[in-house]
């Protein structure tokens, strides 16, 4: 009886044991600011490529892959770069042996990296927030392309564009050029006569990605653009405001 007794009460303990912690989870891809200490990132296949003496990461697309969006405030954060403030390599990199970013960073040094345009990354995460989060090299950026759509705003540093049919989620930084058919850069689009725009009916006064984020503020329906963006990485290269848009 006293067997039994012990046996049933090991059962007990066992069924009030706490869940199990929640699985940790890998994803590569660029990463794009998306909202105050958070990032999305649309998963991509990765391939590590080690060849004369270069290591780095071929990305391609995943077919149906879904965006993820992850907190990265308590994630550790290592850079491709030797020290943390550099925006770019200069010549020297500090790798480990599976070309990943070693040198140990903080999150703000991540904020500034998405402020100056897509960043690729291997992230660990768990639930929804990062846990470890490691910058690489990619062996060939993708190429961009020009198409005419339109433009609906989502927040100040991301936008639906739609052209043929599909709908893709881009987005921008300080280095996006926005060219105006208006008469100056801070009115609302397409406000007043069309004093900039070409034979074409496109933009051609040069103004910044925040006069583009002031003037889709104007407007709450999609906008008719051109834009020049990059489909691999999803980023806004170059708007230009077209006249004619109903």
């Amino acid at each position: 009886m006293r067997l039994l007794a012990c046996a049933a009460a090991l059962a007990m303990s066992f069924s009030a044991a706490p869940a199990s912690a929640q699985a940790t989870e890998v994803v590569y891809g660029y990463a794009w600011a998306d909202g105050k200490g958070h990032l999305r990132i649309v998963p991509k296949s990765a391939t590590f490529v080690r060849k004369d003496g270069f290591l780095g990461y071929r990305l391609k697309t995943v077919a149906k892959a879904k965006e993820v969006r992850l907190g990265y405030t308590r994630a550790s954060y290592r850079r491709v770069t030797v020290t943390c403030d550099l925006k770019e390599t200069e010549g020297r990199v500090a790798l480990d042996a599976k070309g990943l970013g070693r040198t140990a960073c903080k999150p703000g040094d991540l904020d500034d990296a998405m402020g100056r345009g897509p960043v690729p990354l291997r992230v660990e995460y768990r639930g929804s927030n990062a846990v470890k989060v490691n910058e690489f090299l990619v062996t060939e950026w993708p190429g961009s392309r020009t198409a005419r759509g339109t433009l609906k705003r989502v927040n100040d540093t991301t936008v639906l564009f739609a052209t043929g049919g599909k709908q893709v989620k881009l987005g921008y930084t300080y280095a996006t050029s926005f060219h105006r058919t208006t008469a100056r850069c801070r009115d609302g689009w397409l406000a007043g006569e069309p004093v900039n725009a070409d034979k074409n009916g496109l933009g051609k006064k040069s103004c910044t990605s925040a006069d583009l984020t002031r003037a889709l503020k104007t407007v709450k329906h999609p906008v008719l653009v051109k834009i020049n963006y990059t489909p691999g990485v999803d980023g806004v290269n170059e708007v230009w405001e077209v006249f004619g848009d109903a």
